[in-house]
Order: structure tokens, then sequence, then C-alpha cells
């Protein structure tokens, strides 16, 4: 077990009318003159974990408890107040306790007040701090924060420490919270012991707007292993625009909710380099760039600028402008696996394009293999359920 745990015991802290040392100031001003006809205590408040406690273990609950007297209000915070602890009052006054893990490597002080018998207003504190990890578990997300995505973008929350465990795995996933304007069914995917990802059973609506909230501090995913703070992420999903590319017409159209925008004509990877069938998303866009066969693994081969550059998959398959294949767009296939457009075509699409757009290419002999890139769209929905440490969907809550 973790050290100090022999120092977590709760303290009573008695607050009597008529002693008040030891305690916060409280009662009435009357001294002792009314401390109870039999000269007992007005009434406890007893804390746990004890004042002055060290390495406390985040998820143990803090617990006011009362004796002759009930609890009116607690407060466990930080000194500066920036990390409020969430908590509950017993229906019958009795008992406080949180309700949510405390934030580790972290001083709390716990305020309490209550009433004791005749009314008397009773006061007790303490401060105690939490354990500091041994393996600190933080976090960041994509999209970025405010960002408007394409209907096929999944959350991805990326973690900077494993989480190799099936039991720390679900924990993760408990502590995650999809908030959705229109809720839709969704569910939780582990890419890798330190990425889950998140994607709507189908394509999300367009208008949706989206707030994910990681409850991570104090949450324990391992051995010594305990997430250090909360994140949270809201995005919107903008028009459904949906690209489809065939590899045997040598043609790309683009359709805006159902509406087709533009037909382009393109040429795909050659025989050898062919490009990648499956359905992708643009995971960036750059303007400018230079694409060199060395990232490849083939150094020398080729290295060219380009233009009007979204991404579709980790390994360097783009969109891009190619005024040097005009002549073989819409004809033949000659790149070395990118998508070759015209430069106005090029222009266009980029400007067109937000992250998290769909891009469907078919017609080729090299299938897209998940992971190469965000892939969410790769897998079945029943494939991608499996996925799940709680092998569970889940359904958005209402975004208020």
């Amino acid at each position: 077990m973790l050290k100090g745990r022999a120092g977590l015991a709760g303290v009573a802290i008695v607050c009597a009318a008529a002693v008040a040392a030891g305690c916060s100031s409280g009662g009435d001003g009357d001294g002792g003159k009314d401390g109870g006809k039999d000269g007992g205590p007005a009434g406890t408040l007893a804390i746990s974990p004890a004042q002055g406690a060290r390495q406390v273990s985040p998820d143990q609950p803090v617990t006011v408890k009362a004796d002759k007297a009930k609890v009116t209000a607690v407060t466990v915070a930080d000194a500066k107040g920036r990390y409020k602890a969430e908590g509950a009052l017993a229906p019958d006054g009795k008992s406080w306790r949180t309700t949510r893990p405390l934030r580790p490597a972290t001083s709390y002080t716990v305020t309490a007040r209550g009433t004791g018998d005749g009314g008397k207003q009773i006061n007790a504190t303490a401060a105690f701090t939490t354990l500091t990890p041994r393996k600190k578990l933080e976090s960041g997300m994509s999209p970025l924060e405010g960002e408007t995505v394409g209907v096929g973008m999944p959350v991805q929350l990326l973690l900077t420490q494993p989480v190799p465990t099936k039991a720390g795995k679900q924990a993760v996933e408990r502590a995650l919270e999809v908030r959705m304007s229109k809720p839709v069914e969704g569910a939780w995917y582990w890419i890798s012991d330190k990425e889950v990802d998140f994607r709507p059973r189908e394509y999300w609506p367009s208008g949706e707007k989206v707030k994910v909230v990681a409850r991570l501090a104090g949450l324990k995913a391992g051995d010594g292993l305990w997430g250090m703070k909360d994140r949270t992420l809201t995005f919107t999903v903008g028009p459904r625009h949906i690209t489809t590319i065939n590899a045997e017409t040598h043609r790309a159209k683009v359709t805006n909710g159902g509406s087709t925008e533009r037909t382009m004509k393109v040429s795909l990877g050659k025989p050898g380099d062919d490009s990648y069938t499956g359905v992708m998303i643009a995971q960036e866009k750059a303007a400018s760039m230079v694409m060199d066969s060395a990232t490849t693994g083939d150094p020398g081969a080729y290295r060219i600028p380009t233009k009007w550059n979204v991404r579709m998959t980790y390994s360097g398959t783009f969109v891009h402008s190619a005024p040097w294949s005009t002549g073989s767009q819409g004809n033949s296939n000659v790149s070395h696996g990118c998508v070759n457009a015209a430069p106005d075509d090029a222009k266009w699409f980029f400007d067109f394009t937000n992250r998290g757009d769909i891009i469907e290419v078919t017609g080729t002999t090299r299938k897209l293999q998940f992971g190469n890139g965000p892939t969410p769209w790769a897998k079945s929905w029943t494939e991608w359920l499996k996925g799940s440490a709680l092998g569970a969907p889940v359904t958005g809550t209402a975004l208020n």
C-alpha cells in the first residue's frame, strides 16, 4: 500500500461553545455560557484525512462527519482556490464527502461548518497533501480547441504514459464524456496504449457542437500512474464535405451536403506506387511544402516543392497541385502515390476543405492500413466496438 496510509485516519476537531481552543472561530459569541445544560460539547465535526496528513491517495474520499450536529457547508480547495473538490451532503446532514478524486501533488485545506445543539455554529479545518506520483499521466487532445472540422473527424486523446492494462483502459474510458448538441451513438477505440480515439457510429451531423470532458485528475490508471489534471475540448462540425476519387476514371467528385461542388481531373499513383484505396480524412493542410522521397525510405528518387497540400495519410499521401502532370490528369496515373490535380483545382480544394472532411479513394490495388493517420473509417462499426476496453457504445450526453 502507499506510504502514510496510517496518517489518513479521520481526526475529530471538537468545537465546544465553552472551549474554542484548537478550532476556527465559531459560535455566536456567547463564550461558554450556553455550552449545554450538562456542560457537554455543542457538537463535533470530524475531518478525514487528518490534519497534516501527507502522501494522501487522490482517490481517497475527503469526509466530514458530524456528531450531535449537522454539516452545513464544506469547501476543499488548494491555497489559491484554483482546485476545488466536488462533494455532496448526505440527506440527513450528518456527513459530507467528495464525489471525485483529488489532484495529485496538491496541498488542500478543508473548511467545514455545522450547527450544533441550540443552533450553535461550529467550525473545523484540516490541511493535507496528496501524493506525488511515480508516473504522471498528462494528456493532449485533437481537434484543436474551437476548430470547425469535417464530418469524419475523430476525437483523439493522446497520453504521455502507456496504459497497458485493461483495467487501466477501462478507468480512462469511464473518465471520458462526450457532450453533443445532437446526441448520437459513438465509441472509444484504443489505437495504442497511449492513444484512445472516439468516433460516432455514422459521420457527425453537420452543425454538431461537441464538448469532450476528460476527468483525468486523480485517476489511477496503473501501478504508480495517476492522472494529473482534467482536460476539456470544444469543437464544431462543419458542412458535410465528401470527396470521392476514382483511380480508374481519374476523376474526383467533391460534394457539399450531397450536392456536387466540383469535379476535378486527377492522376493517382502509377503501378508500383499505387495510391491507397479506402476512406480517409483530410488530416492537415499546408500551402507549400517539399515532397522528399527520403521520408518514404527512397532517398534521391524525388524532391519537389508543392503547393496546396491536403494530407490524407501519415505515410505521406496528399492531394496537391501538380502542374507537371496536367497532361496525364484525367487519363492516366503517373504520381508517386499522391493525388495530382491542376493548380486551380488544387487551390480550390485546399480552400474548400476542413480537417476531418471525408476523402474516399477507390479503384486501386493497395488497401489503406488502419493507423496510417487517424483512420477511424477504415474499420466497420462492429470492428470499432472491439477496440473499446468497456466493449460497449456510448451515446453522447446533451450539451447545455
